[in-house]
């Protein structure tokens, strides 16, 4: 059996961008696939999403904004830094709320916070935020500090999370730290969607950042005619 994994987050309701990302890691010959959460939030598709991931079995962690979006919550956990951002957040949340079904919601609520399993002999955490809390962001240039004290509490020899939307890989503390990206909405520079492959190796595991374009264009459009705020079509081409 191939120990490999492929690891998939944020989605936020880009169906294309989970599409693309499917038949990539199927050309890869990879079979087991894992979600970091955040199915829906900011984009025109996440009853879709949701039930794609749900008819294929994927396991699935909750995000934040599966968590309120599921329990028909106003705050989705998000840190907006500035009002105009905070304006554009409750038009989300709005605007998603009422476009997810109750088989969506159904689904996202019955997720668990994280997932433990294993490539190869060594054992993986999934969260979407950080082991301590779903809407923690864990940034490549946060203190050292930080990623040693969430070693010294980690189990797994490797933890895995998204959340910031930007990959990073790197050891704190003998524990392996992936952050896989986005899939649906990347905000690294990159427009193209973003999922990890974990790889068993001799003396732990390999971490590949995969990149899988898709028309993003197209979903940008679709974002502008449903009605979503303009400025979420804008970062999906310029993914900045």
């Amino acid at each position: 059996m191939d120990d490999r994994v492929a690891v998939i987050t944020d989605i936020h309701g880009n169906m294309p961008a989970l599409e693309a990302s499917l038949s990539r890691i199927e050309e890869l010959g990879i079979e087991r696939i894992f979600c970091g959460g955040d199915l829906v939030g900011y984009g025109p598709h996440p009853s879709e999403v949701c039930a794609a991931i749900e008819d294929r079995g994927i396991p699935t962690v909750y995000g934040n904004y599966d968590y309120a979006i599921a329990r028909d919550l106003e705050d989705c956990g998000c840190a907006y830094v500035t009002q105009h951002d905070r304006d554009l957040g409750r038009r989300s949340v709005e605007w998603t709320l009422a476009h997810t079904d109750r088989r969506s919601k159904d689904f996202m609520r019955d997720l668990p916070f994280d997932l433990h399993l294993e490539v190869g002999s060594k054992g993986v955490h999934l969260v979407h935020g950080s082991p301590r809390k779903v809407n923690e962001y864990l940034f490549e240039d946060k203190p050292a500090s930080l990623y040693e004290r969430l070693a010294k509490a980690e189990e797994a020899s490797t933890l895995v999370f998204g959340h910031t939307h930007k990959p990073w890989v790197r050891e704190h503390g003998g524990v392996l730290f992936v952050n896989c990206g986005s899939v649906g909405k990347p905000k690294d520079e990159d427009p193209r969607g973003a999922f990890a492959v974990l790889s068993p190796a001799a003396d732990g595991v390999n971490v590949t950042i995969e990149r899988v374009a898709y028309d993003a264009e197209a979903v940008a459009r679709e974002v502008a005619e449903a009605g979503l705020p303009a400025e979420f079509a804008e970062k999906l081409v310029a993914a900045a």
